[in-house]
């Protein structure tokens, strides 16, 4: 077992904020190098790595850097940090029990916390430059979409049905009734009936629209997930937003060691719930979500088309 003292002379902890950024640089013993707070512009970046690199005597190789949030606010950090040649992992989460809290103690617990890991338990920051996270952004704003399509039709049956427009509301509006309100024209009618109308075209206008974007999103999704992973794609169930959803889960090699991690992270894994002479397991409610729920879409695919798994 390799501990990442052994393999790296220095490791810096970096307590990450959206206006500065906070370092504690370390010795492989846990000694304080130094610590120092930079701004988070491009400037300020390039300044903290130049500091970096002078109190480390330029060993770019062995020194290890430990970021809280690789993910959000320590993102350009990261990256930057990786085309200099360091390596950034993401921090452990720290333990501030019985422990004050200062950005300098956080960047200090940020490095203590790798020192003793063994090096197999490190997770690689997540790069934000691949298709992954072009599938994340087109995910996200799938679901955006997908609310706002909702909350509109719920508001124009809603509208329907308070208002006598000539038409049956008493389910929610088909598609084709949607493309028929969408294309009502003025008629010769009262002030209000006319004003309640062009509401219930607006509304439906707005549907059509997002139903366009959503198709075009679709679209994307198809073409960048064949490209991307031909084999998960191939696999019964699995659609476009499925697959996306999946790879923006998996982000990064090093996330996820195995299937048991996997598991925890979809909220399929089983856990412990015993007590006294019962013996049992209950399932995990945590996790990413939309990730389960992607995974439920595939069973209930497979079950009713009575597909072996």
């Amino acid at each position: 077992m390799s501990i990442v003292a052994d393999l790296y002379p220095f490791v810096v902890g970096v307590d990450t904020h959206a206006r500065t950024h906070t370092y504690a640089i370390h010795t492989s013993d846990g000694r304080l190098v130094d610590e120092q707070q930079f701004p988070t512009s491009r400037t300020g970046l390039a300044r903290a790595l130049d500091w970096i690199a002078r109190r480390t005597a330029g060993e770019i190789s062995g020194t290890l850097l430990s970021v809280e949030g690789t993910g959000s606010y320590g993102a350009q950090l990261a990256g930057l940090a990786a085309g200099h040649g360091y390596r950034v992992v993401e921090a452990p989460a720290p333990d501030r029990r019985g422990a004050g809290k200062t950005d300098a103690l956080d960047a200090r617990r940020a490095a203590h916390n790798v020192l003793h890991l063994d090096q197999a338990m490190l997770r690689d920051h997540r790069r934000h430059d691949s298709t992954r996270d072009v599938l994340q952004a087109l995910t996200v704003a799938r679901n955006h979409l997908q609310t706002h399509r909702t909350a509109s039709i719920n508001t124009l049956t809603a509208h329907l049905r308070v208002h006598d427009l000539g038409l049956d509301a008493r389910q929610t509006p088909t598609a084709a009734q949607i493309r028929l309100i969408a294309g009502w024209r003025a008629r010769d009618e009262d002030p209000t009936t006319a004003a309640l109308r062009r509401i219930a075209v607006d509304y439906a206008k707005d549907i059509l629209t997002l139903d366009e974007k959503l198709a075009a999103n679709q679209h994307t999704l198809d073409q960048l997930t064949q490209t991307e992973t031909p084999e998960l794609r191939a696999m019964f169930g699995v659609g476009p937003v499925t697959a996306a959803v999946m790879l923006a889960a998996w982000s990064h090699p090093g996330r996820l060691r195995n299937e048991a991690a996997f598991a925890m992270l979809a909220g399929v894994a089983p856990i412990p719930a015993s007590s006294g002479n019962t013996q049992r397991h209950r399932l995990n409610r945590g996790g990413d979500r939309q990730v389960n729920r992607h995974l439920h879409t595939i069973v209930t695919t497979r079950l009713s088309h009575r597909h072996p798994s």
